[in-house]
């Protein structure tokens, strides 16, 4: 019986002209956001007059995953915005309130030590954002978009792999959304008659925790120390803050001393955010030859194709 089974499969594929080797083919794929780059620092305000905004769900991921890109955009001439999606609560020191209010204090510090003009707290509650209606959140981007005049975002990548945190992918789908739907001229007329107009985002870095495709990798050797003082000022929650105190104490109390951490808390927070914070940062640096980087699956502005043909052919 099987072995008619199997003899009736084969015959099938042969009158289809298959054969099982067909699945392991390669299937051919069309990328146009293109190749990888190194991108590295440049002299100059190249990006004098554009509006970049920085978007994260929590006080502490724009700091670790993208600070140093971030720090060499503004370099580069950018105005930065923050923008903060949920309250924090799930995440610092205390009862609720003293965690909302602490996470609250860390994101004005963090605004103040990048440079931004105007930090925004949307206030969402923390962990709960698959929750809510995503078509309210992307208004609120699209209204923000149109009013900013945003050029570029850096923000969590819609489409990373293993993301466990509802607030990180939501918060990432419906700002790829808002980037686009801003430039339209039906979506949301009561901005219109406000004075504002359609205005879409076209330049996107996005930053994953785990995997993703990346086709970016940002030079931030000349940003990192500026990367550590950011990260010092996020104390109610992350990896960084006060963690090198704490654990000098704990050596010390223990009568043992890490050299690492030297010899008051100033030395031991920022050494501690170098060596283990800024951990990944070393090792996509060495993977490209340089020593420190953040990497990005990045998409740019669409070229003027039919122009670009027009001007090339037009007789």
């Amino acid at each position: 019986m099987l072995e008619s089974v199997l003899m009736n499969r084969r015959s099938l594929l042969h009158l289809l002209g298959a054969t099982p080797l067909l699945a392991q083919r390669p299937v051919e794929s069309y990328d146009d956001h293109g190749p990888l780059v190194i991108e590295r620092a440049v002299t100059g305000k190249p990006h004098a007059g554009k509006v970049l905004a920085l978007i994260q769900p929590h006080s502490d991921d724009i700091p670790i995953f993208a600070a140093g890109t971030a720090f060499k955009l503004m370099d580069e001439g950018y105005t930065g915005y923050l923008i903060r999606v949920t309250n924090d609560d799930m995440a610092g020191p205390g009862w609720y309130a003293e965690t909302v209010t602490a996470n609250e204090r860390d994101e004005k510090a963090v605004a103040q030590v990048f440079g931004c003009k105007k930090a925004y707290d949307l206030n969402y509650n923390n962990h709960m954002m698959d929750n809510i209606a995503r078509s309210e959140l992307r208004q609120r981007f699209i209204f923000l978009f149109r009013l900013l005049k945003v050029d570029t975002i850096i923000c969590y990548d819609p489409s990373g792999h293993y993301e466990e945190n509802p607030d990180h992918y939501v918060t990432a789908q419906c700002v790829e959304a808002a980037c686009w739907m801003a430039g339209g001229s039906k979506d949301y007329p009561e901005h219109f008659d406000a004075g504002l107009k359609p205005h879409a985002v076209r330049e996107k870095y996005y930053f994953s925790r785990f995997q993703q495709r990346v086709n970016r990798v940002v030079d931030i050797s000349s940003t990192v120390e500026r990367k550590i003082d950011v990260n010092l000022e996020n104390k109610a929650q992350g990896p960084a803050g006060e963690n090198g105190a704490r654990l000098r104490r704990k050596l010390s109390a223990e009568g043992k001393r890490l050299e690492l951490l030297g010899g008051d808390d100033k030395t031991a927070n920022r050494n501690y955010i170098r060596e283990f914070v800024l951990r990944r940062d070393r090792e996509i640096g060495k993977k490209y030859g340089l020593q420190w980087a953040e990497q990005y699956h990045y998409i740019g502005p669409d070229g003027d194709h039919v122009g670009d043909y027009v001007k090339k052919n037009a007789r």
